[in-house]
């Protein structure tokens, strides 16, 4: 199952028919926009005074902001990416068993890396050996170490030497790592997996469906029901009688995490079966199908448990995945039709080198806490502290791309 000769995949590649592109520009703006915004609504916590449209609305409040939004879109795009990917790497001849491998090697890097951003919130220093900018510095200082793009022609000892003292400097943060309280100190643990681990987790259950159903419109649809109804059916409270199960074998997030990656998956696959091949008016329609029902199901089932982020409901993941949708639809027009592309050339490199875009304000946060430097608190409260992070993404999008340059990048 997990083994295909070339052969084969030749013949796959040829009943698919699809023209597989090098790049995708749509996909690389889209992503490029939501890390820009990604970046933005996480320094909003540095600000006062700021429209509660901009926030995560809270658990108890049936609602939507623009930070509840951009997670689900990186999901999205996570699940548009795939197709092209796995297609790919099959007309270069790679076996599924190979390119199932490379899924769970890039799933686990995000897996640890997501474990251990979420202990970095329950870091305490007075009990540790370290501080806690000290311990994030030298934590994103491994992840760099451990997942950086080296250069092909860079000594391979060289190379091995960046990467084991990555591991070697992740496994003393592990060991000195100290959260809990005085009388009850607890070493690592884990309490949920972070925005990286989610990522990892819906990449690689959208990966396997994909390699698992060849790629087929069929295989893609069955997966998306599966996990949106899993979705239904635990907010519902019919899955009670698994409770046991749970903390041993369990679909992330209730299904909804996937649910929103396997919509890309879906996208993406409609865009390369008829807008690539010339069938422009059909994928429109599609599409707009697809919009549609999510919006209609989205709202109609709205009264039974609302529109959350925080508990990921199935009205917010549908209401997202019609947001994603239309989003992508129209930088399709935009980029592919009228190629505007160059229209984004400023914040290219967070579409292209977005892990590093991601973690750079760890570092950078981390800096700031240590020399105490402040921004005035006028440049810190409502419209002009809101100004000051956008500029502040699009600063940290010019370092990464600065960065990519000189050929430092994190690559999964």
């Amino acid at each position: 199952m997990f083994r295909t000769t070339f052969q084969e995949n030749s013949k796959l590649c040829m009943v698919t028919e699809v023209k597989i592109k090098p790049r995708n520009n749509a996909i690389d703006v889209f992503r490029a926009l939501t890390m820009l915004l990604m970046i933005f609504v996480n320094d909003l916590w540095t600000l006062t005074a700021v429209p509660q449209w901009l926030l995560h609305v809270p658990a108890n409040v049936d609602g939507l902001g623009l930070s509840d939004v951009i997670f689900p879109a990186f999901l999205f795009i996570v699940g548009l990416s795939i197709p092209f990917a796995i297609k790919n790497r099959w007309a270069k001849g790679d076996t599924n068993f190979s390119i199932l491998t490379h899924v769970l090697s890039r799933s686990l890097a995000l897996l640890v890396m997501g474990v251990f951003h979420v202990n970095l919130e329950m870091y305490q220093p007075e009990l540790a050996l370290l501080s806690k900018p000290v311990w994030q510095l030298l934590l994103t200082l491994s992840f760099f170490l451990i997942w950086m793009d080296y250069p092909r022609n860079e000594q391979s000892q060289k190379k091995w030497i960046g990467k084991i003292a990555g591991w070697l400097l992740l496994l003393f943060l592990a060991i000195t790592f100290r959260g809990g309280t005085t009388s009850e100190p607890v070493w690592m643990d884990f309490y949920w997996w972070g925005i990286l681990g989610l990522i990892g987790w819906a990449y690689l259950i959208a990966s396997v469906i994909f390699l698992f159903s060849k790629g087929k419109l069929t295989g893609l649809w069955l997966g998306f029901i599966f996990c949106l109804s899993f979705s239904v059916l635990a907010k519902l409270g019919l899955l009670n009688f698994l409770s046991g199960l749970r903390p041993y074998v369990w679909l992330i997030d209730n299904g909804a995490t996937p649910t929103l990656a396997i919509s890309g998956l879906l996208a993406t696959t409609y865009y390369s079966k008829l807008f690539i091949n010339g069938r422009t008016g059909r994928f429109w329609k599609t599409i707009g199908i697809f919009v549609l029902i999510s919006l209609t199901l989205g709202f109609v089932t709205r009264p039974v448990w609302g529109i959350h982020k925080l508990g990921s409901s199935p009205s917010w993941v549908l209401i997202c995945i019609c947001i994603s949708i239309v989003s992508f639809a129209f930088l399709i027009w935009l980029v592919e039709i009228k190629d505007r592309k160059h229209w984004f050339s400023l914040i290219k490199p967070a579409g292209t080198s977005t892990l590093t875009c991601y973690l750079l304000p760890y570092f950078h946060y981390a800096i700031l806490a240590l020399t105490s430097i402040a921004l005035p608190d006028f440049m810190r409260f409502g419209w002009v502290g809101i100004i000051k992070s956008l500029i502040y993404a699009l600063i940290i999008i010019q370092i990464t791309g600065w960065l990519e340059k000189r050929g430092i990048r994190l690559k999964i």
